[in-house]
């Protein structure tokens, strides 16, 4: 049998420093599985081939309000503009979601939508261990890709074969 987890409001959540960092959702605290080296490593080095581009600004672990009611921690997200606020409101360009072995599908698919209920037009979801890679649009559902990851415009592409490599980063 589990506790129900006290209530607590968006103010006291956005005030309390979590270590690591957690999700809020309708006045629940929810754990994030947060990685192991390979979640880490691909982390990295995804902000760094978006940054890269130089068509994106891309922000590690930042927290992002999804609705009036629930705040998410992507664990990368990136705009086209760099935002002028520290807690994001605005949708981003692209979220990522990179898979830790704990996490379930199922789960990142409801995050997954979030992100798309808000109006991010391009969702990723990397799994750094599977070297597999799926994306979702708001213009349609969510799959796995191969070959290239791109986000919705096509305005940033990302080869998979570079995405899961191997060679240290260094």
């Amino acid at each position: 049998m589990t506790t129900p987890q006290t209530l607590i409001t968006v103010n006291e959540y956005l005030s309390t420093s979590y270590h690591p960092d957690v999700n809020y959702s309708d006045g629940q605290i929810e754990e994030r599985n947060v990685g192991e080296k390979e979640h880490g490593k691909l982390q990295f080095w995804v902000a760094f081939l978006l940054k890269r581009t130089r068509k994106l600004a891309a922000f590690i672990e930042t927290r992002l309000r999804v609705s009036a009611t629930r705040y998410r921690v992507p664990d990368i997200c990136a705009y086209v503009k760099e935002p002028d606020e520290s807690v994001f409101t605005q949708p981003p360009a692209l979220c990522i979601e990179i898979l830790s072995p704990e996490d379930r599908l199922s789960r990142t698919i409801q995050i997954v939508e979030e992100y798309l209920a808000m109006g991010v037009p391009s969702v990723w979801v990397l799994d750094p261990l599977q070297k597999k890679a799926y994306a979702a649009y708001a213009a349609g559902g969510f799959h796995e890709v191969t070959g290239q990851i791109a986000t919705a415009d096509n305005q940033v592409v990302l080869m998979l074969d570079e995405l899961f490599s191997e060679e240290d980063l260094f």
